[in-house]
């Protein structure tokens, strides 16, 4: 009979060191964040392109390459398989014959972070896990808090006191434990470190456990199998802890030793971040492997703003060896982008996809992507989550009966 999955082990990208996956792990012992490892030549003998391509329409599609080793533990509300759709309109403005948009908007919870939830709260229950802490600028709490209740596990969300206010109800209609910090996520962060040192609870900080990766990575397998097992040129990433340029990196590396993919094509990562809150960008342009804490970070793109991330060496790494690059948008160019993206495409989409668009219009001008590649912007939440990025001026109040005219 084969298995459900075929994890093998944790190993540190650092130091090399190797964890058993069927205990509570959380960092390495140097600090460094784990890695999921898998069997990939049993992957290989039992599992085809053919396979994958007959299953449901979910995220789990892929779980011979996941880290729950029985499907009973899967906690699932159908994520996955989110919409991939060629942009024609916003193509010829930018001048791009091939732009896609991975819309990860319309998923349960309405980000990307439902995934990793996914993913993570199962293999959780997996190890018998039954209360958790994390630090959130708001969706992934929202994301593991909703998992979490259907897990019959006990989260405790600590969250800045000018997330979306959305994700706050989330959590707490979900009936997570919410607490809210006035201060940045780094300050969640310090909240969470203590509970989990004083109080033995787990930790579910990005990064901090090894399994939110691997429901990301999925994009990744998603992408290139929505195009046909093909790779894109490029990939725009909206990057903040970072998770998902990480996991789409793994995801193909991964494809690659299945022979699923062609060996050595790589899509360029672009790793995209806002003018406030730029750590990769900085590190990036210095040829540096690791960040430094960006001070008096600021963006409305909430979910991007982290001023230092855990795994930074991680996505530059994803960056460096894809040719691929980073770049800061400013505040005006992504809710441009944002009211562009709906006006000519009807995609309501969050700020921190917009910026990945204003970041594609600007690589283009700037002769870095060429006018036939194949270019991929991933859309990382609903816009509806962010309704105070969208500023409605100049509308008509009419009186009853009373008529007006259309401009044409």
């Amino acid at each position: 009979m084969k298995d459900y999955s075929y994890v093998s082990h944790l190993e540190c990208p650092k130091c090399g060191e190797r964890y058993e996956e069927n205990k509570v792990q959380q960092l390495c012992k140097c600090g460094s964040p784990l890695l999921v490892r898998y069997d990939l030549e049993k992957v290989k003998a039992n599992v085809t392109r053919e396979d994958i391509a007959k299953r449901p329409n979910s995220l789990w599609r892929y779980h011979e390459l996941l880290p729950v080793h029985d499907e009973e533990n899967v906690v699932t509300l159908g994520e996955g398989m989110t919409p991939f759709e060629k942009l024609l309109s916003l193509g010829a403005e930018y001048g791009l014959k091939n732009l896609y948009i991975k819309d990860e908007g319309i998923i349960p919870t309405g980000s990307f972070k439902t995934r990793g939830a996914s993913v993570g709260i199962s293999k959780a229950k997996e190890l018998g896990v039954k209360q958790l802490a994390m630090p959130t600028n708001g969706n992934a709490g929202a994301a593991w808090a909703l998992y979490a209740a259907k897990a019959n596990i006990k989260a405790t969300i600590v969250m800045p006191l000018d997330a979306p206010q959305i994700t706050r109800k989330e959590v707490y209609v979900a009936g997570g434990d919410l607490h809210l910090i006035n201060g940045l996520i780094s300050d969640a962060g310090k909240v969470v470190a203590n509970l989990v040192q004083n109080q033995g609870v787990y930790d579910a900080s990005t990064l901090k456990e090894p399994y939110r990766i691997e429901g990301k990575k999925t994009m990744g397998y998603e992408i290139v199998e929505q195009f046909g097992w093909k790779v894109p040129d490029v990939i725009l990433y909206p990057t903040g802890g970072g998770v998902g340029i990480i996991g789409i990196y793994k995801a193909i590396l991964e494809m690659q030793e299945l022979g699923w993919i062609e060996k050595g094509k790589f899509p360029r990562l672009v790793a995209v971040q806002a003018e406030g809150c730029a750590p990769i960008v900085e590190a990036w342009k210095k040829g540096e492997k690791e960040s430094t804490f960006f001070e008096n970070s600021t963006t409305c793109a909430f979910g991007i703003n982290v001023p230092k991330a855990l795994g930074d060496f991680l996505v530059l790494e994803g960056v460096y060896e894809t040719n691929g690059c980073a770049i800061a948008i400013s505040e005006e160019d992504l809710l441009q982008a944002q009211k562009q993206v709906a006006a000519l495409e009807g995609n309501f989409i969050c700020p921190e996809g917009a910026a990945t668009f204003a970041a594609a219009k600007i690589l283009r001008e700037q002769g870095w992507i060429q006018e036939d590649e194949h270019v991929v912007c991933l859309n990382t939440g609903l816009g509806l989550k962010y309704p105070e990025t969208v500023e409605i001026e100049g509308v008509q109040t009419l009186q009853p009966g009373q008529n007006f005219f259309v401009n044409n």
